[in-house]
């Protein structure tokens, strides 16, 4: 039999619908853009916001500053001491919108337009991560208005820095242990597996992301009088990035799947019972054939398999009409999804081989590397995920598909290494999101099906429902 008080706070949810809306737009509407300095304060100010949201509700909340953007630390007592202690993560911090001319709106005012799936917001950071994170703000600002709190006691960290590879937060992991401490991080930062289809995520693959800065001579040549003697950085950069996949799509830096596990018969079979429909999924992008290594189902591909990709290239000229240029510096940044079992380190020396061996004696080359973290998955065995496979059973009417993730989440890893803490990543965004792209989107019926899924889970958690 439901638990009334649970059955309150939903129906507390449901009323309080265009509220949460609201809310979002609200916080949407602040560039928290923390790859580009000029937008600091905007950083600062939503942080601000979400602290004020927070005290609203009880918390004791402070901000930890950080060499560039604060984090929010926020902590409620629950019902007592003795209560179950969950720590909830999420980020503030959005991408750059660029390019601008590809959104059909201004990234920061955000737009309600409707889609397949009925209304949907449109703006920089709906998904990633701030609709994500006013799922659970919303589960708690219904158990507050219900019950004077939540049934569990919490512990909020939003930080600022995310998207630029969370450089300071392992710091303040480090410093506030003493407040952090808890039986396990929830984390809303993932996909479900299709609209009204709910899972849970138990794998992320990590990242090495470098830049490779070449050069060759000493300055930028005329090609009419040094054509076909010097060398061009660019012909060098692009002919070693060329060689970088062979033609069965397997990533040739030495040492690169040293340490991956393949796959049992048993997951294989798992993954393939899913149905996923690779068609569609990149027919939704405007693509048609896959890539990747073949022989190896789209599943495995994306999930338990590494992947090396270069995010971009520049050098010589670029400015309108023509310029005849042997350019002397060529750039590339390349970053690698690495699966457990991959050592970073030995990715990072493995990258420095491979370029060193296919430049000439003429070329040197500096590696800057930007983030190193490895991949890792969490345990499917642990009560905190069952608790999460019910209530998202009970709200969507349907069990939660257990899937991998393809992306990266670092604060997984530091959480776990620092915290000692596994976490639950239920999360509420679709495939066709465009996280990181011009239009990003979250559907409205997500974010209330999400926030009334926490609703759940922190009465689960607290034994109320």
């Amino acid at each position: 039999m439901p638990n009334a008080q649970l059955e309150q706070v939903l129906a507390t949810l449901d009323a309080a619908r265009a509220e949460t809306e609201a809310s979002l737009l609200e916080w949407l509407r602040i560039p928290s853009i923390s790859a580009q300095t000029a937008h600091a304060p905007d950083c600062r100010a939503a942080a601000t916001w979400m602290g004020e949201q927070l005290a609203e509700l009880g918390f004791t909340v402070g901000l930890r500053e950080t060499p560039t953007h604060p984090v929010v630390i926020a902590t409620h007592p629950g019902p007592g001491p003795d209560a179950p202690h969950i720590l909830i993560y999420g980020h503030y911090d959005v991408q750059p919108p660029e390019p601008l001319e590809l959104w059909t709106s201004p990234p920061f005012e955000p737009a309600i337009v409707d889609g397949p799936h009925g209304r949907r917001v449109v703006a920089r950071g709906a998904v990633d991560d701030k609709g994500q994170c006013l799922t659970w703000l919303s589960a708690l600002r219904a158990w507050n208005k219900v019950a004077g709190g939540p049934p569990v006691r919490i512990t909020v960290v939003v930080e600022g820095e995310e998207e630029v590879g969370s450089p300071n937060l392992d710091a303040v992991l480090e410093a506030e242990k003493h407040i952090l401490k808890a039986d396990v991080a929830l984390i809303s930062d993932t996909s479900m597996w299709g609209f009204n289809e709910p899972a849970l995520t138990i794998s992320l693959r990590g990242m090495v992301y470098v830049q490779i800065d070449l050069r060759v001579g000493a300055r930028d040549l005329h090609s009419g009088l040094y054509g076909g003697s010097a060398g061009n950085s660019l012909n060098i950069l692009t002919k070693m990035l060329g060689e970088l996949k062979d033609e069965d799509g397997r990533i040739q830096i030495p040492g690169f799947y040293d340490g991956v596990i393949e796959p049992g018969a048993n997951q294989r079979a798992a993954w393939d019972a899913l149905g996923f429909d690779e068609a569609a999924f990149l027919g939704s992008q405007g693509l048609s054939v896959p890539s990747g290594e073949k022989g190896r189902s789209a599943p495995e591909r994306m999930w338990a398999r590494p992947t090396a990709d270069i995010n971009g290239i520049w050098g010589g000229y670029m400015g309108e009409g023509s310029k005849t240029v042997i350019a002397c510096e060529g750039h590339a940044k390349l970053s690698c999804r690495l699966v457990p079992g991959q050592e970073p380190a030995k990715i990072i020396e493995g990258i420095r081989q491979f370029v060193q061996a296919r430049i000439p004696a003429d070329a040197t080359f500096e590696l800057q590397v930007f983030a190193s973290t490895p991949g890792l998955s969490v345990p499917t065995d642990s009560p905190y995920l069952d608790a999460a496979r019910h209530a998202l059973a009970d709200e969507f009417g349907k069990p939660a598909v257990l899937a991998g993730g393809g992306g990266s989440i670092p604060v997984v890893e530091s959480l776990k290494r620092i915290l000692g803490l596994d976490s639950l990543l239920m999360g509420f965004g679709l495939h066709d999101d465009q996280v990181h792209s011009p239009n990003e989107k979250f559907e409205l019926a997500c974010l209330h099906s999400g926030a009334r899924s926490h609703a759940r889970l922190l009465a689960r958690l607290g034994g109320k429902d």
